[in-house]
């Protein structure tokens, strides 16, 4: 999969992607405005957020992981299954202590969102099938972005 269009990720020049089952298309693009910064995600009428930290912290945590993990998409009432990505992104014991999400009714699905920007960027390898996908970190010569490349 590659973006649709890999825009600057402003409002106005969002990124143009396409969740990893390749159903939905959305835009994302950053919000450093907000505090904490943010990164936005636009579904049709739908907007919500994600602490913009959430696209470092990920990285990192896959890169510790060192293999395949599963994304384990769910809503925000469903419980994620142990060890996916969605697990870690509501977990009391990553970077931000819970939810990256910012709008209650909208903090689940992180692992349907997040990991395709990661994708753009080349940070992570992302399986494209209608369900049970999973993403790894790519550990290159190359660094990833600044952490994370908006910073006031």
């Amino acid at each position: 999969m590659e973006a649709v269009n890999g825009g600057r990720g402003t409002y106005a020049d969002p990124w143009e992607l396409e969740t990893p089952d390749g159903i939905h298309r959305y835009r994302m693009y950053l919000d450093v405005e907000s505090e904490p910064l943010a990164l936005i995600c636009a579904l049709g009428v739908d907007t919500f957020g994600y602490q913009l930290r959430c696209v470092e912290d990920l990285y990192q945590m896959l890169r510790g992981r060192g293999d395949w993990v599963d994304l384990g998409v769910k809503d925000e009432k469903g419980v994620p299954a142990e060890g996916t990505v969605e697990a870690w992104a509501r977990s009391p014991d990553n970077p931000v202590g819970g939810w990256y999400g910012l709008k209650t009714g909208w903090r689940g699905r992180f692992a349907m969102y997040v990991p395709p920007l990661l994708e753009l960027f080349g940070l992570v390898e992302l399986e494209h099938h209608l369900r049970d996908n999973r993403v790894r970190a790519v550990v290159s010569h190359r660094p990833p972005p600044p952490p994370f490349f908006y910073r006031r």
